[in-house]
């Protein structure tokens, strides 16, 4: 029977190959980067306790991933290797580093500090530039660190590396090495453009840069936007090295190759104490994602003395920070309710330290992020946390599923009712979310709903504004819309910041609300997807509330501009026994409006009729021109197209007066305009 330890180690080195596999091969990684380095530390750890475990096929041995059969093999002439971790992320991993250093370099505390160059450690894939003659010819993967893969044509489509080198006396061979990584705002648009037309997402930034460079299509690749930075070299001839790192990389620059500017070199300890802190403060901020810092030995002279340890230099290191994804498992999927009604899954976890802090809970965003990446309880799932930012479940790990298979989670399904308030919850075509109908009535979506009301496009409450929204609703004094017209001076005086004078300003504003439009009212109920333009158009066309409540699809879909998911929604929140309740009880506090016949407003004297206003008018302004015209059944656009039925002009009127001319569209004047507002019977 063999040793644990044997058996141990064949374990890790299974698992660690696999990863491998999926990650360099397939671009489908299945573990975050802290569980990799914490299998590969634990081989490493085995094979220094037991020499006769160290065979040339272990993993400890290798840099990279095994070349894909569909790229061609390029054997690097200098080979690409890999440099040391140090995983503690405090101060003490550059000090533990600079006294390696010393030690080597035979140095003791009298004599000068070492100078060193710190760069930032990229979250990309590392790849070898060959230029001959100053001309780009081959780009190649890392690979194993001796043998790559020939991705130049993905390589050539990256536009921030140079085809041809900025000299008039190019080196015979210049080979560039640095990383090609995809920043955080292109990761963010393409994954929106892929969610777009229903195509699949990327994990990450790193697997996003990984998966694009080894695309087997070049056009599929220059479809992914890719950065690149170098930070050293490889095979060099014809061109004299600089005496420094440092130097070596403000001598790219000037060849063209792009090199990031977060980099400094200082001496001993201290500076790269000082570096790594620095950057931590600032690493949420940065447009990619790193995930720690690079120290090396400036002076050229002094790395060629302190060589190479097995697969790593002795003058460089690079330094961690916390991980910002780990591995945990699924303990259930919560609903929680946001202000607009939309309900979030949110993944109950097995606590896990991620990024700096402990996490319990992850985002899931909606039904469609959940069956895309098909997370159900139990699952063991990759957390990512990055400053800032909610945690979220960016991917399952299927091979650990449990088994028999958990069933699927469908939020309709589980909550068919608003978890908060019990009204029903629906999913409209098109919508990614699912919402609560009870938008009066919801308790989670009070502030929003109670703000929304008392806006001035609304029921123009002036006063009822955030902090006093926050403490009406804090202290349980209003649970709906209609609360408010159940306020007394005596409460509203008693609240913070709000004497006798301010209560009195808002209740006399709260009063003057009651004289309202049908159309404000409308839009004051803050049915999703009614704006305020579809609410003048509803208005026009019912007349009355009770119409509105009564309307079918068929009905709404009628009225100018309201489509199908507009009607659903309109249908959807009047079927809510809560809503209709609190509509109620706004309409009993004397909130009024005049209501008009069909007739009657068919009769207005611009039903039906378009009209752009351009210009300063001579007595009226832009807006009372526009409740007129709207009160007399037209509509007031932005733009001239043919469909404009006049285009009113006053002083100073600009290019949309000149298109008005080229299509023939109809000009009036305010007294024109005036005119033909004479007929109108005012609709409310």
């Amino acid at each position: 029977m063999q040793p644990d330890f044997l058996a141990r180690a064949a374990a890790l080195r299974r698992e660690i190959e696999r990863h491998n596999h999926a990650y360099y091969v397939l671009d489908q990684p299945t573990i975050p980067d802290a569980e990799y380095d914490r299998l590969f530390r634990e081989l490493q750890t085995l094979e220094a306790e037991h020499p006769e475990l160290d065979t040339l096929d272990s993993p400890t041995r290798r840099v990279g991933g095994t070349p894909l059969d569909g790229f061609a093999q390029v054997r690097h002439a200098v080979p690409m290797l890999s440099i040391r971790t140090e995983t503690d992320t405090e101060a003490s991993g550059a000090q533990s580093f600079d006294a390696r250093v010393r030690k080597e370099l035979g140095r003791d505390e009298s004599d000068p500090p070492v100078e060193y160059a710190a760069e930032l450690k990229f979250d990309g894939l590392a790849i070898n530039l060959r230029y001959e003659r100053g001309l780009l010819v081959q780009a190649s993967t890392r690979g194993d660190g001796e043998t790559g893969e020939d991705v130049t044509q993905n390589i050539r489509t990256l536009h921030t590396i140079p085809l041809r080198l900025k000299t008039g006396s190019p080196p015979a061979v210049l080979e560039v090495r640095g990383e090609a990584y995809m920043r955080r705002d292109d990761f963010e648009r393409y994954n929106a453009k892929q969610r777009e037309a229903g195509q699949p997402t990327l994990v990450n930034p790193r697997n996003g840069a990984a998966g694009s460079i080894r695309q087997l299509d070049p056009r599929l690749a220059a479809q992914r936007p890719l950065s690149f930075f170098a930070y050293g070299l490889g095979e060099v001839q014809g061109w004299p090295l600089p005496p420094t790192h440092s130097a070596t990389l403000d001598a790219l620059l000037t060849l063209g190759v792009p090199v990031c500017a977060e980099r400094i070199t200082g001496l001993g300890a201290a500076a790269l104490v000082a570096f790594h802190a620095d950057i931590a403060a600032r690493r949420d901020q940065l447009p990619f994602d790193i995930d720690g810092v690079v120290y090396k030995v400036n002076r050229l002279d002094l790395q060629h003395e302190l060589g190479f340890v097995t697969r790593e230099p002795r003058w460089a290191v690079a330094h961690k920070y916390p991980a910002q994804e780990q591995l945990t498992t699924v303990l259930g999927i919560d609903v929680q309710v946001g202000r607009t009604g939309a309900l979030t899954p949110v993944a109950r976890l097995t606590p896990v330290f991620v990024g700096g802090v402990t996490v319990t809970n992850a985002t899931l965003h909606n039904q469609d992020e959940i069956d895309r990446k098909d997370v159900r309880v139990g699952d063991t799932v990759i957390v990512r946390r990055a400053g800032d930012v909610i945690p979220e479940v960016v991917a399952t790990v299927i091979e650990r599923r449990p088994q028999p298979e958990p069933p699927r989670f469908n939020i309709l399904q589980s909550h068919p009712v608003c978890p908060v308030c019990g009204s029903h919850v629906v999913r409209l075509e098109g919508e990614a979310a699912v919402r609560c109908t009870g938008g009066l009535y919801c308790p989670a979506q009070r502030k929003q709903a109670l703000l929304h009301f008392a806006g001035r496009r609304a029921m123009d409450i002036d006063g009822l504004g955030d902090k006093l929204v926050d403490q009406l609703v804090e202290r349980g004094l209003v649970r709906t819309p209609a609360d408010v017209y159940d306020l007394s001076l005596d409460t509203l005086a008693g609240l913070e910041r709000m004497a006798a004078k301010s209560a009195a300003n808002l209740l006399a504003a709260i009063e003057a609300s009651k004289a309202a439009t049908l159309a404000r009212f409308i839009f004051a109920l803050g049915i999703r997807h009614v704006g305020e333009a579809t609410a003048k158009d509803l208005a026009r066309h019912f007349g009355t509330l009770d119409a509105l409540i009564a309307a079918t699809d068929v009905d709404l879909l009628q009225v100018r501009d309201v489509g199908p998911i507009v009607a659903q929604s309109i249908v959807q929140f009047f079927a809510e026994p809560h809503n209709i309740e609190v509509v109620g009880r706004l309409r009993d506090a004397g909130i009024r409006w005049t209501e008009t016949s069909g007739a009657q407003r068919s009769a207005g004297s611009l039903a039906g009729k378009t009209l752009v206003l351009t210009g300063t008018l001579p007595t009226l302004t832009r807006d009372a021109a526009k409740v007129k015209i709207e009160a007399a059944g037209g509509k007031v656009t932005g733009s001239v197209s043919k469909k404009t039925d006049y285009v009113v002009a006053g002083e100073e009127a600009g290019s949309k007066l000149a298109k008005a001319r080229e299509l023939g569209v109809a000009i009036l004047d305010e007294a024109g305009l005036l005119s033909l507002l004479v007929s109108n019977t005012n609709n409310g």
